[in-house]
Protein backbone atom coordinates (compact mmCIF):
# COMPACT_ATOMS: atom_id res chain seq x y z
CA UNK A 1 0.00 0.00 0.00
CA UNK A 2 1.21 3.51 -0.87
CA UNK A 3 2.04 5.85 2.01
CA UNK A 4 3.90 8.80 0.43
CA UNK A 5 1.73 11.38 -1.31
CA UNK A 6 3.60 14.19 -3.11
CA UNK A 7 0.48 16.19 -4.03
CA UNK A 8 2.00 19.28 -2.42
CA UNK A 9 3.68 19.93 -5.77
CA UNK A 10 0.38 19.90 -7.65
CA UNK A 11 -0.18 23.66 -7.58
CA UNK A 12 -2.83 25.53 -9.61
CA UNK A 13 -0.03 26.61 -11.99
CA UNK A 14 0.97 22.96 -12.43
CA UNK A 15 -2.63 22.00 -13.24
CA UNK A 16 -2.99 24.80 -15.80
CA UNK A 17 0.40 24.04 -17.36
CA UNK A 18 -0.56 20.36 -17.63
CA UNK A 19 -3.72 21.25 -19.54
CA UNK A 20 -1.78 23.68 -21.71
CA UNK A 21 0.59 20.83 -22.61
CA UNK A 22 -2.31 19.00 -24.31
CA UNK A 23 -3.67 22.06 -26.08
CA UNK A 24 -6.25 23.22 -23.53
CA UNK A 25 -5.79 26.75 -22.19
CA UNK A 26 -7.48 27.39 -18.88
CA UNK A 27 -8.79 30.84 -18.05
CA UNK A 28 -7.42 30.61 -14.49
CA UNK A 29 -10.52 29.27 -12.76
CA UNK A 30 -10.20 25.90 -10.99
CA UNK A 31 -12.63 24.03 -8.78
CA UNK A 32 -11.38 21.06 -6.73
CA UNK A 33 -13.90 18.23 -6.95
CA UNK A 34 -14.61 15.64 -4.29
CA UNK A 35 -11.89 13.00 -4.54
CA UNK A 36 -9.51 11.60 -1.94
CA UNK A 37 -7.63 8.96 -3.89
CA UNK A 38 -6.73 11.21 -6.83
CA UNK A 39 -6.87 14.96 -7.35
CA UNK A 40 -9.66 16.09 -9.65
CA UNK A 41 -10.36 19.63 -10.86
CA UNK A 42 -12.96 21.30 -12.97
CA UNK A 43 -11.06 23.72 -15.20
CA UNK A 44 -12.72 26.50 -17.17
CA UNK A 45 -11.25 27.15 -20.61
CA UNK A 46 -10.44 30.39 -22.43
CA UNK A 47 -12.47 29.22 -25.43
CA UNK A 48 -15.50 28.62 -23.22
CA UNK A 49 -16.86 25.63 -21.39
CA UNK A 50 -14.95 23.48 -18.95
CA UNK A 51 -13.26 20.11 -18.63
CA UNK A 52 -12.41 17.82 -15.72
CA UNK A 53 -8.73 17.03 -15.15
CA UNK A 54 -7.87 13.96 -13.09
CA UNK A 55 -4.35 13.60 -11.64
CA UNK A 56 -3.64 10.02 -10.62
CA UNK A 57 -2.17 9.17 -7.24
CA UNK A 58 1.51 8.43 -7.84
CA UNK A 59 2.41 4.76 -7.48
CA UNK A 60 -1.10 3.38 -7.17
CA UNK A 61 -1.65 2.04 -10.69
CA UNK A 62 0.74 1.13 -13.47
CA UNK A 63 0.40 2.97 -16.77
CA UNK A 64 -0.95 -0.25 -18.27
CA UNK A 65 -3.70 -0.45 -15.63
CA UNK A 66 -4.74 3.17 -16.17
CA UNK A 67 -4.82 2.70 -19.93
CA UNK A 68 -6.94 -0.41 -19.44
CA UNK A 69 -9.41 1.67 -17.41
CA UNK A 70 -9.48 4.25 -20.21
CA UNK A 71 -9.97 1.59 -22.89
CA UNK A 72 -12.87 0.06 -20.94
CA UNK A 73 -14.59 3.45 -20.52
CA UNK A 74 -14.09 4.21 -24.21
CA UNK A 75 -15.44 0.80 -25.17
CA UNK A 76 -18.53 1.35 -23.03
CA UNK A 77 -19.13 4.82 -24.45
CA UNK A 78 -18.80 3.48 -28.00
CA UNK A 79 -21.52 0.95 -27.14
CA UNK A 80 -23.73 3.90 -26.08
CA UNK A 81 -23.55 2.96 -22.41
CA UNK A 82 -23.61 6.23 -20.42
CA UNK A 83 -20.08 6.30 -19.00
CA UNK A 84 -17.85 9.38 -18.94
CA UNK A 85 -14.76 8.40 -20.96
CA UNK A 86 -11.45 10.31 -21.17
CA UNK A 87 -10.76 12.64 -24.08
CA UNK A 88 -8.23 11.67 -26.73
CA UNK A 89 -5.78 14.62 -26.75
CA UNK A 90 -4.57 14.46 -29.47
CA UNK A 91 -3.66 10.79 -29.80
CA UNK A 92 -3.56 9.64 -26.18
CA UNK A 93 -5.75 9.56 -23.08
CA UNK A 94 -2.95 9.38 -20.49
CA UNK A 95 -0.59 12.34 -20.22
CA UNK A 96 2.46 13.35 -18.14
CA UNK A 97 3.45 16.69 -16.66
CA UNK A 98 5.48 17.80 -13.66
CA UNK A 99 5.92 14.26 -12.38
CA UNK A 100 2.18 13.53 -12.49
CA UNK A 101 0.03 11.39 -14.75
CA UNK A 102 -3.30 12.88 -15.74
CA UNK A 103 -6.32 12.47 -17.99
CA UNK A 104 -8.93 14.95 -19.17
CA UNK A 105 -12.65 14.23 -19.25
CA UNK A 106 -15.63 16.14 -20.59
CA UNK A 107 -17.60 17.88 -17.88
CA UNK A 108 -20.91 16.08 -17.42
CA UNK A 109 -22.89 17.29 -14.47
CA UNK A 110 -25.95 15.86 -12.85
CA UNK A 111 -27.69 15.24 -9.58
CA UNK A 112 -27.86 12.29 -7.22
CA UNK A 113 -30.19 9.52 -8.42
CA UNK A 114 -33.53 9.17 -6.64
CA UNK A 115 -33.06 5.59 -5.51
CA UNK A 116 -36.42 5.50 -3.74
CA UNK A 117 -38.13 5.52 -7.16
CA UNK A 118 -38.74 2.11 -8.77
CA UNK A 119 -38.39 3.51 -12.30
CA UNK A 120 -34.98 5.00 -11.48
CA UNK A 121 -33.70 1.72 -10.03
CA UNK A 122 -34.99 -0.23 -13.00
CA UNK A 123 -33.34 2.16 -15.44
CA UNK A 124 -30.02 1.99 -13.58
CA UNK A 125 -30.38 -1.80 -13.60
CA UNK A 126 -30.76 -1.77 -17.40
CA UNK A 127 -27.59 0.25 -17.83
CA UNK A 128 -25.69 -2.01 -15.42
CA UNK A 129 -26.90 -5.03 -17.36
CA UNK A 130 -25.52 -3.50 -20.54
CA UNK A 131 -22.27 -2.51 -18.80
CA UNK A 132 -21.80 -6.06 -17.50
CA UNK A 133 -22.67 -7.60 -20.86
CA UNK A 134 -19.81 -5.57 -22.33
CA UNK A 135 -17.65 -6.25 -19.28
CA UNK A 136 -17.97 -9.99 -19.78
CA UNK A 137 -16.71 -9.83 -23.35
CA UNK A 138 -13.03 -10.02 -22.33
CA UNK A 139 -10.98 -9.86 -19.12
CA UNK A 140 -8.71 -7.19 -17.73
CA UNK A 141 -5.05 -8.13 -17.96
CA UNK A 142 -3.46 -5.41 -15.88
CA UNK A 143 -6.11 -4.61 -13.28
CA UNK A 144 -6.69 -6.70 -10.12
CA UNK A 145 -9.44 -9.09 -9.06
CA UNK A 146 -11.76 -8.29 -6.19
CA UNK A 147 -11.56 -11.38 -3.98
CA UNK A 148 -11.25 -12.32 -0.28
CA UNK A 149 -7.46 -12.19 -0.45
CA UNK A 150 -7.04 -8.75 -2.04
CA UNK A 151 -9.92 -7.07 -0.19
CA UNK A 152 -9.80 -9.04 3.05
CA UNK A 153 -6.70 -10.97 4.07
CA UNK A 154 -4.15 -8.48 2.72
CA UNK A 155 -5.71 -5.31 4.22
CA UNK A 156 -6.39 -7.10 7.54
CA UNK A 157 -2.75 -8.09 7.84
CA UNK A 158 -1.62 -4.60 6.89
CA UNK A 159 -3.85 -3.06 9.56
CA UNK A 160 -2.49 -5.39 12.24
CA UNK A 161 1.08 -4.48 11.28
CA UNK A 162 0.76 -0.76 10.58
CA UNK A 163 -2.52 0.83 11.70
CA UNK A 164 -2.95 2.85 14.94
CA UNK A 165 -5.25 0.28 16.54
CA UNK A 166 -5.90 1.20 20.19
CA UNK A 167 -4.00 -1.35 22.30
CA UNK A 168 -7.08 -2.20 24.37
CA UNK A 169 -9.07 -3.05 21.18
CA UNK A 170 -6.39 -4.66 19.04
CA UNK A 171 -7.01 -8.27 20.08
CA UNK A 172 -10.78 -7.83 19.87
CA UNK A 173 -10.60 -6.38 16.36
CA UNK A 174 -8.14 -9.09 15.30
CA UNK A 175 -10.49 -11.82 16.53
CA UNK A 176 -13.67 -10.34 15.05
CA UNK A 177 -12.03 -9.61 11.69
CA UNK A 178 -10.77 -13.21 11.59
CA UNK A 179 -14.31 -14.44 12.29
CA UNK A 180 -15.61 -12.15 9.57
CA UNK A 181 -13.19 -13.43 6.96
CA UNK A 182 -14.02 -17.01 7.90
CA UNK A 183 -17.64 -16.07 7.23
CA UNK A 184 -16.65 -14.57 3.88
CA UNK A 185 -14.95 -17.86 2.97
CA UNK A 186 -18.13 -19.79 3.78
CA UNK A 187 -20.18 -17.43 1.58
CA UNK A 188 -17.82 -17.99 -1.34
CA UNK A 189 -18.07 -21.76 -0.82
CA UNK A 190 -21.89 -21.57 -0.91
CA UNK A 191 -21.85 -19.45 -4.05
CA UNK A 192 -19.52 -21.83 -5.85
CA UNK A 193 -17.86 -20.94 -9.14
CA UNK A 194 -19.27 -17.59 -10.31
CA UNK A 195 -18.24 -15.58 -13.35
CA UNK A 196 -15.70 -12.79 -12.92
CA UNK A 197 -16.23 -9.88 -15.28
CA UNK A 198 -14.94 -6.34 -15.77
CA UNK A 199 -16.86 -4.15 -13.31
CA UNK A 200 -17.36 -0.50 -12.54
CA UNK A 201 -16.02 -1.65 -9.17
CA UNK A 202 -17.18 1.26 -6.99
CA UNK A 203 -20.79 1.70 -8.07
CA UNK A 204 -22.14 3.63 -5.09
CA UNK A 205 -24.77 6.38 -5.56
CA UNK A 206 -22.10 9.09 -5.58
CA UNK A 207 -20.65 7.64 -8.78
CA UNK A 208 -23.97 7.83 -10.61
CA UNK A 209 -25.20 11.22 -11.81
CA UNK A 210 -28.58 11.74 -13.40
CA UNK A 211 -30.05 14.37 -15.67
CA UNK A 212 -33.35 14.66 -17.52
CA UNK A 213 -31.76 12.39 -20.15
CA UNK A 214 -31.12 9.67 -17.56
CA UNK A 215 -28.25 8.38 -15.42
CA UNK A 216 -24.58 8.18 -16.31
CA UNK A 217 -21.67 6.50 -14.53
CA UNK A 218 -18.50 8.33 -13.52
CA UNK A 219 -15.12 7.35 -12.04
CA UNK A 220 -13.94 3.95 -13.20
CA UNK A 221 -10.78 4.34 -11.12
CA UNK A 222 -11.62 1.20 -9.09
CA UNK A 223 -12.65 -0.85 -12.09
CA UNK A 224 -11.48 -4.45 -11.72
CA UNK A 225 -12.50 -8.06 -12.24
CA UNK A 226 -15.15 -9.44 -9.90
CA UNK A 227 -18.68 -10.84 -9.54
CA UNK A 228 -21.54 -8.84 -11.03
CA UNK A 229 -23.27 -8.39 -7.66
CA UNK A 230 -20.44 -6.05 -6.59
CA UNK A 231 -21.93 -3.33 -8.82
CA UNK A 232 -25.41 -3.89 -7.41
CA UNK A 233 -25.18 -4.20 -3.64
CA UNK A 234 -23.93 -0.66 -2.97
CA UNK A 235 -27.18 0.69 -4.39
CA UNK A 236 -29.19 -1.05 -1.65
CA UNK A 237 -30.21 0.50 1.66
CA UNK A 238 -32.58 -0.04 4.55
CA UNK A 239 -33.69 -3.28 6.15
CA UNK A 240 -33.91 -6.70 4.53
CA UNK A 241 -37.40 -6.07 3.12
CA UNK A 242 -36.27 -2.74 1.61
CA UNK A 243 -33.18 -4.30 0.07
CA UNK A 244 -35.20 -7.20 -1.35
CA UNK A 245 -37.54 -4.75 -3.10
CA UNK A 246 -34.66 -2.62 -4.38
CA UNK A 247 -32.76 -5.62 -5.72
CA UNK A 248 -35.91 -6.81 -7.46
CA UNK A 249 -36.26 -3.43 -9.20
CA UNK A 250 -32.61 -3.36 -10.24
CA UNK A 251 -32.78 -6.90 -11.62
CA UNK A 252 -36.03 -6.18 -13.47
CA UNK A 253 -34.01 -3.84 -15.65
CA UNK A 254 -30.70 -5.72 -15.48
CA UNK A 255 -32.09 -8.97 -16.86
CA UNK A 256 -33.46 -7.22 -19.94
CA UNK A 257 -29.84 -7.40 -21.13
CA UNK A 258 -27.93 -9.95 -19.05
CA UNK A 259 -28.92 -12.96 -16.96
CA UNK A 260 -28.05 -12.63 -13.28
CA UNK A 261 -26.69 -15.72 -11.51
CA UNK A 262 -28.73 -16.03 -8.28
CA UNK A 263 -25.85 -17.86 -6.57
CA UNK A 264 -24.08 -14.51 -6.42
CA UNK A 265 -26.54 -13.38 -3.74
CA UNK A 266 -24.51 -15.49 -1.30
CA UNK A 267 -21.70 -12.98 -1.90
CA UNK A 268 -23.65 -9.81 -1.11
CA UNK A 269 -22.91 -9.63 2.63
CA UNK A 270 -19.45 -11.10 2.05
CA UNK A 271 -18.59 -8.25 -0.32
CA UNK A 272 -19.97 -5.74 2.16
CA UNK A 273 -17.72 -7.27 4.83
CA UNK A 274 -14.66 -7.11 2.59
CA UNK A 275 -15.35 -3.46 1.84
CA UNK A 276 -15.48 -2.61 5.56
CA UNK A 277 -12.04 -4.13 6.17
CA UNK A 278 -10.56 -2.70 2.99
CA UNK A 279 -11.94 0.78 3.73
CA UNK A 280 -10.20 0.96 7.11
CA UNK A 281 -6.93 -0.13 5.54
CA UNK A 282 -7.36 2.42 2.76
CA UNK A 283 -7.69 5.30 5.24
CA UNK A 284 -4.76 4.05 7.34
CA UNK A 285 -2.50 3.64 4.30
CA UNK A 286 -3.18 7.22 3.18
CA UNK A 287 -2.68 8.86 6.58
CA UNK A 288 0.42 10.77 5.38
CA UNK A 289 -1.77 12.54 2.83
CA UNK A 290 -2.90 15.75 4.62
CA UNK A 291 -6.38 15.40 3.13
CA UNK A 292 -7.06 12.25 5.15
CA UNK A 293 -6.56 13.42 8.77
CA UNK A 294 -8.63 16.48 7.87
CA UNK A 295 -11.45 14.39 6.40
CA UNK A 296 -11.35 11.52 8.92
CA UNK A 297 -10.29 13.12 12.25
CA UNK A 298 -11.98 10.35 14.24
CA UNK A 299 -10.10 7.53 12.49
CA UNK A 300 -7.41 6.95 15.14
CA UNK A 301 -9.84 7.17 18.08
CA UNK A 302 -11.12 4.18 20.11
CA UNK A 303 -14.68 5.11 19.13
CA UNK A 304 -13.92 4.47 15.45
CA UNK A 305 -12.56 0.98 16.10
CA UNK A 306 -15.38 0.14 18.52
CA UNK A 307 -17.84 0.96 15.74
CA UNK A 308 -15.92 -1.21 13.25
CA UNK A 309 -15.92 -4.12 15.70
CA UNK A 310 -19.69 -3.81 16.08
CA UNK A 311 -20.17 -3.65 12.30
CA UNK A 312 -18.08 -6.76 11.74
CA UNK A 313 -19.97 -8.66 14.43
CA UNK A 314 -23.21 -7.75 12.69
CA UNK A 315 -21.75 -8.94 9.39
CA UNK A 316 -20.73 -12.27 10.91
CA UNK A 317 -24.38 -12.86 11.82
CA UNK A 318 -25.73 -11.63 8.47
CA UNK A 319 -23.41 -13.86 6.45
CA UNK A 320 -24.92 -16.94 8.10
CA UNK A 321 -28.46 -15.93 7.14
CA UNK A 322 -30.09 -17.00 3.85
CA UNK A 323 -29.35 -14.51 1.04
CA UNK A 324 -31.89 -12.01 -0.28
CA UNK A 325 -34.38 -13.79 -2.53
CA UNK A 326 -34.25 -12.99 -6.24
Amino acid sequence: MIEATPYEHLTPDCVLDALDSVGLRGDGRLLALNSFENRVYQVWLEEGGAVVAKFYRPGRWSDEAILEEHAFATELAAAEIPVVAPLMLPEATLHYHGGYRFAVFPRQGGRAPELDRPDVLERIGRFLGRLHLQGGARPFRHRPVLDPHSFGETPRQWLLEHAPLPPELRDTWAGVSRQALDGVARCYERAGEVALIRLHGDCHPGNILTTDAGPHFVDLDDSRMGPAVQDLWMLLSGDRADQTRQMGMLLAGYEDFRAFDPREMWLLEALRTLRLIHYSAWIASRWNDPAFPAAFPWFDSPRYWEARILELREQVALMDEPPLPV
